[in-house]
């Protein structure tokens, strides 16, 4: 089965080795915005002939042809998705690392409305909210 990764890949005329399927497949199934680091540990589970350099290529290959989106959480690591079908935003747990991903009209209304004050029209955006778990806040 094709994973969507290597769907979007074909529709943008990568050349697609093996190993890169792998690496297509690995992105495809992360739902937890994984650095190179995790992908090639992921990747190497499959096929142990896939190298660092392989990844770190491979993924910035997908990111330069839009096939990934690159993420940095403030942790000093670049981290993946595939690009999303819909927009969506991210709030990361500064304590765990953890990404959680939302989608809330109210905040898009309100970024549409700032930029139209401002005298623009918003043609994209990326939102970012850190915080910790409420009941973490009570060990403070």
């Amino acid at each position: 089965m094709t994973s969507r990764v290597e769907q979007l890949c074909a529709e943008k005329g990568l050349k697609m080795t093996e190993q890169r399927r792998v690496i297509a497949r690995v992105l495809s199934d992360s739902s937890d915005h994984p650095d190179a680091g995790e992908v090639y540990r992921r990747a190497t589970e499959i096929d142990p002939r896939i190298s660092m350099a392989t990844v770190y290529r491979t993924v910035r290959l997908f990111e330069e042809a839009n096939v990934l989106e690159r993420h940095d959480f403030g942790d000093g690591r670049a981290r993946y998705e595939e690009a999303p079908e819909e927009h969506h935003d991210h709030l990361i747990d500064v304590k765990s690392g953890k990404v959680v991903e939302f989608q809330n009209d109210e905040i898009e209304k309100l970024q549409q409305r700032v930029a139209r004050e401002l005298g623009f029209k918003l043609v994209d955006h990326r939102l970012e909210l850190y915080g910790v778990p409420l009941d973490a806040e009570d060990e403070r």
